[in-house]
This record gives C-alpha cells, sequence and structure tokens, in this order.
C-alpha cells in the first residue's frame, strides 16, 4: 500500500511538473451551507451565511485539461452557534475547458478544522466539489460550486449515533495572474 502511495505521489508531482501553463491568483466567494443530519435533527437546522478566501495554483496540462489547486478558508455548518464550523481546505480539481469562457471542474477537498477545541466537531473533513468557472475578461472570472460531505463532521467520541454532512454552495470571483 505504501509503495503505491508512493508511486501515486511521484506521478503527480511529475505530472505538474510536466505542465505547459500554470497561473496563480485569488478567490473570493460567499458560502450558504448547511448539515444533513443522520437520524434527522430534532430541532430547526437553518443554513449559515459565510464567506471563502483562498489563493489558488492551476497548471495547465493542455489547452482543454488543467489541475486547480487551492487553499481556502470557509465558513461553514449551520446558522446556530452550536453548528458552525470554520476550515482551512484544499481542493483538488480537475478542470475541463468546453469553450475560451466556459470551464467545468470536480474533484476531492480535504479540510482542517479551525474553530474551537471540543466543540463536538473532528478535526478532519472530506467532501467531493463540483463546479463551474466562467472567464469575464482573460483575468477576471466567476465561478459557481458545490460541495458536499463524505466524511461525518461530528466527533463520534463527543456525540455518539448521530451523523452530520456539510453541504455548501459558493458563488465566487476571482482573478488569475
Amino acid at each position: 500500500m505504501k509503495k503505491l502511495l508512493l508511486a501515486s505521489l511521484l506521478l503527480c508531482f511529475t505530472t505538474i511538473c510536466l505542465a505547459q501553463e500554470v497561473r496563480y491568483g485569488v478567490r473570493g466567494a460567499l458560502n450558504v451551507s448547511n448539515l444533513d443530519f443522520d437520524p434527522d435533527a430534532t430541532f430547526e437546522n437553518k443554513h449559515r451565511n459565510g464567506f471563502a478566501f483562498a489563493g489558488f495554483a492551476e497548471f495547465g496540462f493542455t489547452e482543454e485539461l488543467a489541475l486547480h489547486t487551492e487553499l481556502q478558508w470557509s465558513a461553514e455548518g449551520g446558522k446556530d452557534e452550536d453548528l458552525r464550523a470554520d476550515y482551512i481546505q484544499m481542493p483538488i480539481l480537475l478542470k475541463l475547458s468546453t469553450s475560451d469562457r466556459l470551464s467545468f471542474m470536480a474533484g476531492p477537498q480535504v479540510a482542517l478544522k479551525t474553530w474551537k477545541n471540543n466543540d463536538g466537531f473532528s478535526t478532519f473533513a472530506f467532501s467531493g466539489v463540483v463546479g463551474a468557472e466562467y472567464m469575464i475578461t482573460d483575468e477576471l472570472f466567476v465561478d459557481a460550486r458545490y460541495s458536499y460531505g463524505l466524511t461525518n463532521i461530528l466527533d463520534e467520541d463527543d456525540i455518539p449515533n448521530l451523523e452530520a454532512k456539510n453541504h455548501v454552495m459558493q458563488f465566487g470571483f476571482g482573478i488569475k495572474i
């Protein structure tokens, strides 16, 4: 297993090093997030409006295909103070351009909680992300993304027999350098 992981990492770094074009940039987004509980919540579970800020690097393989990596801070969870969790996230998205202006992306996202200690949330989270990006000019863009949690974000030791998963809609604006 370790050999497979090492070989995969080497392949990723080799692929990134062979990329034709590298672009950097910054992005800000409005989040609309909430939690899906299993079993269903017995309390009022309203969505939370928040923000996300990110820096990114985009490694172009061809004119149509790129790897988009990001380091992002994101305010997520529910509206109630006890249901809020903020994260440092790293989405790794494969991006497919269908025209000069429009691209679609998908991939995994890992997250590290940055809120309080012993708040009932687990430290790490894993999500899947899909999105679309529209280039307004050669540098400015708008995008929309949807991420859905694949792991339970509640600490199983503190809150047994209850699972919660983040789901977030992001509406972003950014600039590529």
